[in-house]
């Protein structure tokens, strides 16, 4: 009997780092020649580990190669810097700091965590899934374009056996089975930046985010790249080193989904909110993998504002990305394919075309291509916002929570959200993280909003 622990085994790790050389622009051939000679297999498809463990010489081998990869040189680095004062110098249009107080209620943070949980909850019983199981599954049940939660009453048995639901979600995410909101590490990361401005505030650094994540946050709920920083620290890495080392996720989703707190705690101040999720980001992610993190905390900073719309938003989180980055073609890229193109399936069929063949499905440039069209697409209204998230694939309870979150704040209360997302969160959150087991949606409001409030 083998433990086959995902996302960090050596050998599962080459392919996706050859991967990551071949979007860098780096050449890599001579790597990829010699491990697949070696008898090294190319990454797992979809999931975090091969299905057969690697022997001893052939896991030494990937360790080494590893190495050796990241020695090679992108030619991107220039355009994709990761330091934060070499990022604020590649925006020219970067946000002036906030000069005026602005308002901001527990009622619009209410809104807003709720909206993430929502749009998570929607997305959890198809993560993982293709493009076409998640339509197939939807249209069988009469729910498609998407509008409301998954089923599994009724389907065919072929099809749910061609198709099945994410195995850890289906008893909690699908319409039948919602008793409240389960634990998802979308929701445990806002919590824990929480507790991270509960215990040290704005001023936070890196390394106190490493601490509370070694005394509060269980190994087995991180996963692609907080999983490798996490290792890498109880090896006695310090960051950010530990967002380098043997780390091919980088610039995945991950930082991204960490952000949301630092943008709603600073009302209509993107670029202090930007600020404050690089120190977050670089614990485990470089460049488009950190400009993730800080496009949404600035684009939420900009809806906690109260003082422009969805399309703003989206405008005030670019401006913290440097504009020659493949961060920020994805997000051009969903925008103006959004505008364009008045059908939603098609948007997604050509943000596939451009990303599917290239990119792991939880690698940021193609969930925030998704991200930014869905918002465009669903013009504020909250959901369309979650469900053209959700239908695109991809990392679907991800993006769902993010596009939840904007949409949930710019519709200001929780009166505002429609009453079938909000209802069957029964205003509860289930979590592993201490302090928080079972809390309610409006306590978490009141307690961020003290966090708005600090000096």
């Amino acid at each position: 009997m083998t433990v086959r622990l995902t996302w960090v085994q050596p050998e599962d790790l080459v392919g996706h780092e050859l991967r990551q050389a071949a979007q860098d622009g780096r050449d890599a051939g001579d790597v990829e020649r010699r491990w697949y000679e070696a008898g090294g297999a190319p990454a797992p498809e979809r999931a975090g580990a091969a299905k057969s463990p690697a022997s001893p010489r052939l896991r030494a081998l990937a360790e080494r190669f590893l190495d050796e990869l990241a020695l090679l040189e992108s030619p991107l680095a220039k355009v994709e810097p990761t330091a934060l004062a070499a990022i604020q110098a590649a925006c020219p249009r970067w946000p002036a700091p906030r000069t005026r107080p602005t308002a901001l209620g527990p009622e619009r943070l209410h809104a807003a965590w709720l909206g993430r949980a929502a749009g998570c909850l929607l997305g959890k019983p198809v993560e993982k899934l293709p493009l076409a199981g998640i339509r197939a599954l939807a249209r069988a049940a009469g729910n498609w374009p998407l509008t409301t939660w998954f089923t599994g009453r009724g389907l065919p048995d072929e099809l749910a056996a061609a198709h099945p639901w994410n195995r850890r979600s289906a008893t909690t995410s699908l319409a039948e089975n919602i008793d409240g909101m389960p634990e998802d590490d979308d929701l445990d990361h806002p919590l824990l930046t929480v507790l991270l401005l509960q215990r040290h505030g704005r001023r936070f650094t890196t390394a106190d985010l490493a601490r509370l994540w070694l005394d509060s946050l269980p190994a087995g709920r991180v996963f692609t790249a907080e999983r490798i920083a996490y290792r890498n620290l109880l090896d006695g890495i310090e960051p950010p080193d530990t967002a380098r080392h043997r780390n091919p996720f980088r610039e995945w989703i991950g930082a991204q989904i960490r952000a949301d707190v630092h943008g709603w705690t600073n009302p209509g101040d993107p670029a202090a909110a930007a600020a404050q999720a690089h120190r977050d980001a670089v614990l485990t992610h470089t460049s488009n993998g950190v400009y993730g993190a800080m496009f949404t905390a600035a684009a939420l900073a900009e809806a906690a504002g109260g003082e422009t719309d969805v399309h703003g938003c989206l405008a005030a989180g670019l401006r913290v990305v440097p504009p020659r980055s493949r961060y920020a073609h994805a997000v051009r890229l969903g925008i103006t394919t959004a505008r364009t193109e008045p059908d939603f399936d098609t948007v997604v069929d050509r943000l596939h075309a451009a990303y599917a063949a290239t990119h792991h499905w939880v690698h940021v440039l193609p969930n925030a291509a998704l991200l930014a069209a869905a918002l465009t697409h669903a013009d504020g209204d909250f959901g369309r916002s979650v469900c053209c998230a959700v239908s695109g694939g991809w990392d679907t309870d991800s993006n769902g929570a993010t596009a939840g979150s904007l949409a949930g704040l710019l519709a200001g209360r929780p009166a505002a959200l429609p009453d079938r997302w909000t209802a069957p969160l029964k205003n509860r959150l289930s979590t592993s993280v201490p302090g928080f087991g079972s809390i309610g949606f409006d306590t978490l409001a009141g307690l961020t909003y003290q966090e708005v409030r600090r000096p």
